[in-house]
């Protein structure tokens, strides 16, 4: 297969060339920003002045920009839009994910997350994601083939990664391999041209696994396997964690972990601009090369409040430790003592749908694990809760971190690398948007704006003066 992959222009077999095409030139989808019809004005009226001001809506929003002309003063900036954590602020026009928290919807390029975590592989989703339509059976082969042909790494990445501790945590050292990768692909840099960021994301989505499991061999202090090429992509994946150890799986366990790890990572994989999806477009706002975007992306995931969740739902089902004592937790919930975890989301007001399907993957894998004991517990803290009215009115249910780290445990991952799993699967989702970014016609370099709140001039005094003038203060 070429370089630059089955469909990449002007590379590529025949049969994809046109439905390339037609794919890169989908037109712009209307009722967003950039390409909406006028849906009316916003009308304002400054207090201040008695100024009356309009402001296009589209897509029930405006254009943060449009506040600029609300000044008292000529001279001034103009008025801003004030969002810490960027509770109610577009930041992009994007046709990758779409989510209705109070319906609890999710769905990838139109697609609802349910069917595709039931009928597809997760190769087959990142294509969805990564090119805006499900593959042919012809294309999913092709794409399956590069990214096997992908999957190994320089044998430098492999000295890179022993340079760590034995006890380096496994996303500190997945967020730097994949960083130092930008190194090994110079031409990454070229971000201009089509066929060249494809070939990029092929090379991404090829060799994460691949370094998610040398992460987790260095940690173990196991040598580094080849991928095997004769599998599919997260059979490979299993095959590099625990080849040549007690947990090598025969293959019908294979078959088995391996569907689970799909379904898991086709959860992973988007979640519209959650917090790492973001930091990936504000680097590649400033035209970076995507392994460091993806490196990036990464260290946001490393964050505790973002990553962290599923860890944290499994710590506080070891402190609970029995059904006897959830009815005392729960009061102290309620209390404001302690916190629920994995339950509620900023976006889903309603039952995630990704945590119905964990539901089933979870009852699959321990046919071939073993019931992990935790699942009981938190199958009733969750129906507890459910048929409390606190909860229920706070709409607080279950999300995709109450059930993915007792799956990922039950699989023989140890905590530290369920971040990296997380990681695993959204680079997809990252790619994206870094996808998506760079070929937007509105895309500028991310520069927020702030509102200062410091001391006006001061007088400047030499360091040798200093002092007295803070003994002077003092008294």
């Amino acid at each position: 297969m070429p370089e630059t992959g089955c469909l990449a222009a002007p590379a590529g077999c025949a049969d994809c060339q046109s439905r390339f095409a037609i794919l890169g030139t989908v037109a712009p989808p209307q009722g967003v920003p950039g390409g909406a019809l006028d849906e009316g004005k916003l009308s304002i009226t400054d207090s201040r002045t008695g100024s009356e001001y309009e402001l296009p809506i589209s897509s029930a929003s405006v254009r943060a920009i449009e506040l600029r002309q609300i000044r008292q003063d000529p001279g001034e900036f103009g008025m801003l839009s004030y969002d810490p954590g960027f509770t109610n602020t577009a930041a992009c026009t994007s046709r990758i994910a779409y989510i209705d928290g109070a319906k609890g919807i999710l769905r990838y390029r139109g697609y609802p997350i349910e069917k595709l975590a039931e009928n597809c592989t997760y190769t087959e989703v990142a294509y969805l994601l990564l090119n805006g339509e499900l593959p042919t059976r012809h294309e999913l082969e092709a794409w399956d083939t590069e990214l096997m042909e992908h999957s190994r790494v320089h044998e430098n990445v492999k000295k890179f990664m022993d340079g760590f501790l034995y006890d380096a945590h496994p996303m500190g050292v997945l967020v730097s391999t994949v960083a130092a990768l930008s190194t090994f692909y110079p031409d990454a840099k070229q971000i201009d041209s089509r066929s060249n960021r494809y070939r990029q994301q092929l090379r991404l989505v090829a060799k994460m696994p691949t370094v998610a499991a040398y992460v987790y061999r260095k940690s173990q202090g196991y040598a580094y396997p080849d991928p095997d090429l004769g599998l599919s992509y997260t059979e490979n994946f299993i095959h590099m964690l625990w080849s040549g150890t007690r947990r090598q799986t025969n293959e019908r366990n294979l078959k088995v972990l391996a569907r689970a790890l799909d379904t898991l990572f086709i959860l992973h994989a988007e979640h519209e601009q959650n917090c790492s999806t973001s930091t990936m477009r504000q680097v590649a706002s400033a035209d970076a090369d995507p392994f460091v975007g993806v490196a990036a992306a990464a260290s946001a995931l490393y964050g505790p409040l973002h990553g962290g969740a599923n860890e944290a739902v499994l710590a506080m089902l070891d402190e609970i430790g029995s059904a006897s004592a959830i009815p005392e937790f729960m009061r102290q919930v309620k209390a404001g003592e302690r916190r629920l975890m994995g339950f509620g989301h900023r976006v889903y007001k309603n039952y995630d749908p990704r945590a119905r399907i964990l539901q089933r993957i979870a009852a699959e894998v321990f046919e071939i694990t073993g019931k992990n004991p935790k699942i009981d517990l938190a199958t009733q803290l969750e129906r507890i809760a459910l048929e409390d009215d606190y909860f229920v009115k706070r709409r607080l249910y279950p999300n995709v971190d109450f059930y993915s780290g007792i799956i990922y445990q039950a699989m023989g991952f140890p905590i530290e690398m369920f971040t990296v799993l997380f990681a695993l699967g959204r680079v997809a989702g990252w790619l994206a948007h870094w996808e998506e970014l760079m070929s937007d016609p509105e895309k500028r370099i991310a520069r927020p704006r702030q509102i200062y709140a410091g001391p006006g001039e001061q007088q400047f005094l030499p360091i040798d003066e200093r002092l007295s003038k803070a003994r002077a203060e003092v008294t």
